[in-house]
């Protein structure tokens, strides 16, 4: 049977001898129609009468987000751009093309990367509303021709509601992680109120992450743009500030932070993105193919990430709330395998040794082992976020801040500076501290 194709190239000179060479010769390949926009393809893709669209580097108004609906459609996507534009080609890649061919490829060659590309897209078995729907198909096999991932990690802090801390543990190992040498960018994604530009003391009016998103999703963004977007807040650090209202997260498309992220790791050694707390659906669009998610850009970060910190509270409410999240993830995202750490760690809310009682009940309901304990550090906090400063600037000394430290090293891989005696008392402190 042959294969059913969409195209929309429209305004392409070569696009009629295309289509008439894809019809004529015996490639197994049936244009089954000729789109003049993106609206049109969008359209066509719902009704499942094709598998396979060929689109152009100049199609207007073509963006991630009609990609990933045509993948959630089960339609596959192939570019073309004219001979020699490869700044067209980077574009299609960054709006998630994974097959970019030029226009006068042989159609032989077209043929075979359409039925490659219909070979790697799984059927249209994800409402195209899914957040998950925007996520990298798994075991779709990567093109040589694609651009390189970059060197740079990526650090997901995440956990539950209640304020267990995921703020400041994020903006603590990133600040850490920078003054330990690394080059390191700060990414506020919290879609339900992020705060990091009013704790750094930041202008948070600016584009920031919603910017950078804005010209991923038009395949725009690069290295350049998105100095541009950053806060340079010291050596070593800089800031993606987040949304300035709640109401703006249909800003923050999963595949338009997917693409950040991507950027980010060309730029910087470390990423840290601060997430949101719910991973749930929402059933009242379960059955609309044009919504948007609002948790979407949580499970991009989360699916995207090298490293996912889970961040709980010590006291026996934060701890059930922990325990009901982690078999959410592990529900949504399998495949995921956080870093559990207890924020807040303190005498009083735990009877007996506070580290000791917590990773018994979190490994029984879990069966996770926490990697890390910090201590609270109630004085220290309220300092720093009075100043609008890192722990580091007005409490150098404090038992937390030396905890963020540890953490921040073992998770960009690179060893602490050398401490003298009284740095070591002071660590030592830090650990007794959090045992109780």
């Amino acid at each position: 049977m042959a294969l059913q194709v969409f195209t929309a190239v429209t305004g392409a000179a070569w696009e009629s001898e295309l289509v008439g060479a894809l019809d004529r010769a015996d490639h197994g390949v049936t244009v089954v129609r000729r789109c003049v926009d993106v609206s049109e393809l969008l359209a066509v893709a719902a009704t499942g009468t094709g598998q396979a669209a060929l689109l152009s580097a100049e199609l207007r108004r073509l963006d991630a987000d009609a990609v990933a609906r045509l993948e959630a459609a089960g339609v596959a996507v192939v570019g073309l751009v004219e001979p020699g534009d490869e700044r067209a080609a980077d574009r299609l890649r960054q709006l998630g093309v994974r097959r970019v061919l030029p226009a006068d490829a042989e159609p032989a060659a077209i043929a075979r990367a359409l039925r490659e590309a219909v070979a790697g897209v799984p059927g249209p078995g994800r409402d195209v509303a899914d957040p998950r729907t925007a996520l990298p198909a798994l075991g779709a096999p990567v093109e040589p021709e694609e651009r390189p991932a970059g060197r740079g990690r990526v650090i997901a802090v995440w956990g539950p509601t209640g304020a267990p801390g995921r703020t400041t543990v994020a903006v603590g190992v990133a600040d850490e992680t920078a003054r330990l040498g690394v080059s390191t960018l700060l990414v506020d994604a919290d879609v339900y109120g992020g705060v990091i530009a009013q704790i750094l003391g930041l202008l948070d009016e600016s584009p920031g992450l919603a910017g950078a998103a804005r010209l991923a999703g038009t395949g725009t963004l690069d290295a350049a743009a998105l100095v541009r977007l950053a806060w340079s807040v010291r050596p070593h650090l800089r800031v993606l500030t987040g949304l300035a209202r709640a109401d703006r997260w249909p800003e923050l498309r999963p595949r338009a932070v997917a693409a950040v992220l991507d950027e980010a790791r060309r730029l910087a050694g470390v990423t840290v993105v601060d997430c949101s707390f719910s991973l749930e659906d929402d059933e009242e669009l379960s059955f609309d193919t044009a919504a948007p998610r609002r948790n979407g850009a949580t499970l991009a970060v989360l699916e995207a990430a090298d490293t996912v910190l889970c961040v709980s509270g010590a006291d026996p409410v934060a701890l059930q709330r922990s325990i009901r999240a982690l078999g959410e993830l592990r529900e949504v995202l399998p495949e995921v395998e956080p870093v559990l750490v207890v924020n807040q760690v303190r005498r009083g809310p735990v009877p007996g040794d506070p580290r000791r009682e917590i990773a018994t009940a979190l490994g029984r309901f879990t069966g996770r082992e926490v990697r890390f304990f910090l201590p609270a550090d109630r004085r220290a906090t309220d300092a720093a976020l009075a100043a609008g400063r890192t722990l580091a600037e007005v409490a150098a000394t404090s038992p937390l801040r030396v905890a963020l430290r540890s953490l921040a090293a073992e998770l960009a891989e690179v060893p602490e500076p050398a401490v003298g005696r009284r740095g070591r008392r002071r660590d030592r402190a830090a650990r007794d501290l959090a045992a109780g």
